[in-house]
């Protein structure tokens, strides 16, 4: 017992079981036991942790000291980076929806591409209006919107859900300050500047190919009605898109909501500039930092400038008090009612963050045990390139229990280890990290929440839904892995 005990702690075939084991243990305590992520992360942490050997003060620490304890650097680390990006994208995204700006931007869009290009439109509607939002609110937001341009053009409801679905697919799996990419960026210590870049270069071919090119073939093959229940009319009976207070919820009349944030009425709909200057602010300002600090010198006067306002936190405070004053100030509303918008919107946001915090606890497991060094020597024997490896993970632990979210960040702590010891430059790390994302979202199935969600907004049954959202997520993924995996190999 004690020699094969002495082999899973020292060996890499050993430590490489006892990762498999761990896996193993936490996508049956998801799937089959049905413990919340954040419960079962943390279990399975601790479980590694003491059959990998480690001490028990370098896990959890004293009664008189815990403060560099894995358990608490684990924690600690990770939300002190994502947090407050994640707190101030949610309410951004709160006053945006909140505003009309959805509207806004749909009815221009439909203008400008008009009745042929009415899907395109859709899609760029989710591609704008998912960077601000998170991907099942902007479903809420979007959906009765979609309804009303399937209705007027008389096709297939497929035909414009599709593209709009591949927008907000695309941008919560590649872009900050979504949950996924962030937490990405503090595990594999990769500025968010590279990971927009990254993002738009490597998620715009899959939003083309999944979103454009297959939401156009699939959608004129999979016929959907738009049932009549599904539309709200206005009091002289004409159909139209649902006003802000209107909002259809699964097939129901019905008060939209933004994690949980009622709308109501909005009599001046702000215009498009406005909508798109404030989702801008954010990404420009950190964007101009990324390429600050490698222009410019590094005691430059302007970087300092750069640095301080293209700090994720500052940006993102930056939008949303600019939205705060435009959106709500100039319009009407009190500070009062922009508290209490804040605050629901925050709600949804707790058990996100404790997820993510338990996975890089998990990670920092992984890390300590020497997990990380086994799996660098197989990969180097074995010819496998870290990128390749980051996709695989990935996606086997997205397909296996459902999460992008666990995927992302439980594949973040594994190959974190692997990224450090190879010295990369910022932009490999990130396109790195854009596998792990395109691998977080491939073969949504029924064990993944979204999948429901698309089915029952957009009337689809399972065997329609695997037909056309679950291929979307494969397109989406495939092609998007294969753009970051070819600059990898560029780059690299």
């Amino acid at each position: 017992m004690g020699a094969t005990v002495d082999w899973l702690r020292t060996t890499t075939p050993g430590l490489l079981v006892l990762c498999g084991l761990a896996i193993a243990v936490l996508l049956f305590a998801i799937i089959k036991v049905k413990l919340e992520p954040f419960i079962a992360l943390l279990l399975t942490g601790l479980a590694l942790a003491l059959a990998a050997g480690l001490p028990v003060s370098k896990i959890v620490g004293t009664a008189i000291k815990s403060g560099d304890s894995i358990l608490e650097t684990g924690f600690g680390s990770i939300l002190g980076h994502i947090a407050v990006i994640i707190g101030l994208g949610t309410v951004l995204g709160a006053i945006l929806e909140r505003s009309g700006g959805a509207d806004v931007l749909t009815r221009r869009l439909l203008n400008l591409f008009g009745e042929k290009g009415a899907p395109v439109a859709m899609g760029l509607l989710g591609l704008i209006f998912g960077i601000p939002v998170f991907f099942d609110i902007g479903i809420f937001v979007l959906a009765p919107l979609i309804y009303v341009a399937a209705k007027q053009g008389g096709r297939s409801l497929v035909l414009y859900a599709m593209p709009m679905l591949a927008g907000l697919s695309m941008t919560h799996a590649f872009l900050p300050p979504h949950p996924g990419p962030v937490a990405l960026g503090g595990l594999l210590g990769v500025s968010l500047g590279w990971l927009i870049l990254m993002g738009f270069i490597c998620g715009i071919p899959g939003f083309i190919a999944a979103g454009i090119v297959w939401g156009s073939y699939i959608g004129k093959r999979v016929q959907v009605e738009v049932p009549a229940e599904f539309l709200v009319s206005k009091d002289e009976g004409t159909e139209a898109a649902p006003d802000e207070g209107e909002r259809v919820s699964g097939g129901s009349g019905g008060v939209a909501t933004a994690g949980g944030v009622a709308t109501k009425t909005v009599t001046t709909p702000p215009s498009v500039g406005l909508i798109g200057a404030i989702i801008a602010i954010p990404l420009l300002l950190i964007l101009g930092a990324t390429f600050g600090s490698q222009l410019l010198d590094k005691d430059s006067q302007l970087l300092q400038v750069l640095t301080f306002f293209g700090t994720p936190a500052v940006a993102l405070l930056i939008a949303v008090l600019v939205a705060f004053y435009v959106l709500g100030v100039r319009r009407g509303s009190t500070v009062q009612e922009l508290s209490q918008l804040t605050a629901e919107s925050l709600r949804p946001v707790g058990m996100l963050l404790l997820v993510i915090g338990a996975g890089a606890f998990f990670g920092k497991v992984i890390s300590a045990t020497g997990i990380g060094t086994a799996l660098a020597d197989t990969m180097a024997a074995a010819g496998l390139p870290v990128i390749v490896l980051a996709y695989i993970i990935s996606c086997g632990l997205r397909i296996a229990q459902g999460s992008a979210t666990v995927a992302i960040v439980t594949t973040g702590g594994i190959v974190a280890p692997l990224v450090a010891s190879h010295g990369y430059s910022q932009m490999s790390i990130a396109l790195i990290a854009m596998a792990i994302a395109a691998g977080s979202i491939i073969l949504s199935h029924v064990n993944d929440g979204g999948f429901w969600i698309i089915s029952k907004f957009f009337n689809l049954t399972v065997k329609q839904t695997l037909q056309t959202w679950t291929v979307l997520e494969t397109i989406l993924s495939i092609v998007s892995f294969a753009v970051a995996a070819i600059l990898f190999a560029i780059v690299s």
